[in-house]
């Protein structure tokens, strides 16, 4: 039995206190004392905790790239598709094919996008991101990835929490649970978002059954980066702080009658909002950035970009001050209709703060022990979806869970390479298979966390973020 899973049953033994002077639980208090783990002021639930083994990556920025990039127009060139073009699959192709829209005897859209290599790799990349490209020494472009979902609420709740059941926590909570978080003044799992809006919302960084002190906490884009930051007029710190006293006292009390970890969760919270007042503003303030770091986000001279490329480089700030966990979305990459110009539009938004965060890291030491991913939660259909037959120009792509494409870069992570291959139309995947739990399992190890071992017991058994599945994917580490 360790000390949490005491606290938890704790009143269950308080007849010892009536009977044989609670003996036994005094003499397992001395020595739970010596671990300094015997009240709630003692309990912070993100202190930093050992991995399993030696890391290569302390902290992660997972650029979540919400609705499904299409690989074919960016990733995964497909010359091939060009005999296709304009006419439907052979049946015995597409029999077990699930879509979400369109019919599995549409016609085959090839891409207009032209390729080319880069760097010493010679991975090749789409015009349409070219920045991108120029990274791609440091990068492990993984074009055989695959999920079990093809609609977007269940693919993301899959690709973060592991299931497509709701309630199950997410990949930044289940880091942060293992690991805890080096920053005392900002919350250890940050959510930065821009564009519309994920389909799973909130689901994407929720804690789950984990206690709450482990969700990711939304940053704004305007106003109070988190809702109700600041002191409401008349309240002063000296004021505020007396009232923390006040609830933190009543909390400790609670926590040591019933051993609930929610308390402890409660009262990590309530300290870390009040140092955040201070650590907050200092965080968003780039006048100490130099011109150059700012013009290669394109803060300043993108609009196309600029709120992505300002998360981009509040994310290098936030891994510099000890943040665990930092989850970047933009959503929507989902384009069933008008490819060619809304996939330029969020081209030209990610392609040169993606680049420039890659370099920056890297530049000041921090990309061999900051992991970053990129990508969505599938790929898009090699076969045309036209909305409106009265618009030739309206193409777009249905969901694709079977074969598509994201990359990663730094702590642990072998640049310069490809894994995995799709077939000619990218229907099928045909080298080196990624599932998403696979990925799971890989992120967690470069952060020293062996993926079977990071449990938590919930409802009489033990859940863990790859659920029953998974395998580390040893190409992509260094």
């Amino acid at each position: 039995m360790d000390s949490d899973q005491f606290r938890r049953i704790q009143t269950r033994r308080s007849f010892f206190d009536q009977c044989a002077g609670g003996i036994g639980i005094a003499a397992l208090a001395q020595l739970m004392e010596r671990e300094g783990r015997t009240a709630a002021a003692d309990v912070n639930p993100l202190a930093p905790r050992k991995p399993h083994f030696p890391a290569k990556a302390k902290n992660i920025i997972f650029m979540f790239m919400e609705g499904g990039p299409s690989q074919i127009d960016l990733f995964d060139p497909k010359p091939g598709l060009q005999k296709w073009s304009g006419k439907p699959l052979p049946p015995e192709m597409t029999k077990d094919l699930r879509l979400a829209f369109t019919k599995p005897n549409a016609a085959v859209l090839a891409s207009p996008r032209t390729f080319q290599p880069y760097g010493q790799s010679g991975i090749e990349f789409s015009d349409y991101i070219p920045h991108i490209g120029s990274c791609a020494d440091d990068l492990c472009l993984v074009r055989s990835m695959y999920t079990d979902a093809f609609n977007h609420h269940p693919g993301q709740l899959l690709l973060f929490g592991g299931s497509i059941q709701v309630g199950r926590p997410t990949m930044g909570a289940w880091v942060l649970y293992g690991l805890g978080s080096e920053s005392e003044n900002l919350p250890g799992f940050v959510v930065l978002g821009s564009g519309v809006g994920t389909s799973a919302g909130t689901a994407n960084w929720s804690s789950g059954f984990l206690p709450s002190t482990y969700q990711g906490v939304v940053f704004r884009s305007s106003g109070d980066p988190v809702l109700y930051l600041s002191n409401p007029p008349g309240i002063t710190t000296g004021m505020q702080r007396a009232a923390l006293d006040t609830l933190k006292d009543l909390n400790e009390e609670h926590h040591a009658q019933t051993g609930d970890m929610e308390i402890a969760s409660r009262i990590a919270s309530y300290e870390l909002g009040f140092r955040m007042q201070a650590a907050a503003p200092e965080l968003l303030d780039f006048s100490q950035e130099s011109p150059e770091t700012l013009a290669m986000y394109g803060i300043h001279d993108q609009p196309a970009s600029s709120q992505f490329a300002v998360n981009c480089l509040l994310a290098r700030r936030m891994v510099e001050r000890g943040v665990r966990f930092v989850m970047l979305t933009h959503a929507s990459w989902d384009d069933h209709t008008d490819l060619n110009r809304k996939l330029k539009k969020n081209c030209d938004m990610a392609d040169l703060p993606t680049a420039a965060l890659i370099k920056d890291l890297k530049q000041r030491g921090l990309l061999d022990s900051t992991l970053l991913v990129w990508g969505g939660e599938f790929g898009r259909t090699p076969m045309v979806e036209i909305r409106d037959p009265r618009d030739v120009n309206n193409a777009g792509r249905d969901h694709h869970p079977l074969a598509y494409s994201l990359f990663l870069a730094g702590g642990g992570i072998k640049g310069g390479q490809v894994i995995g291959k799709t077939d000619e139309l990218c229907m099928n995947i045909v080298e080196d298979k990624v599932h998403v739990h696979d990925l799971q399992a890989t992120l967690l190890h470069c952060l020293g966390l062996e993926h079977t071992r990071l449990t938590y017991r919930h409802m009489g058994r033990d859940f863990r973020l790859t659920d029953v599945a998974g395998q580390v994917v040893d190409k992509m580490l260094v």
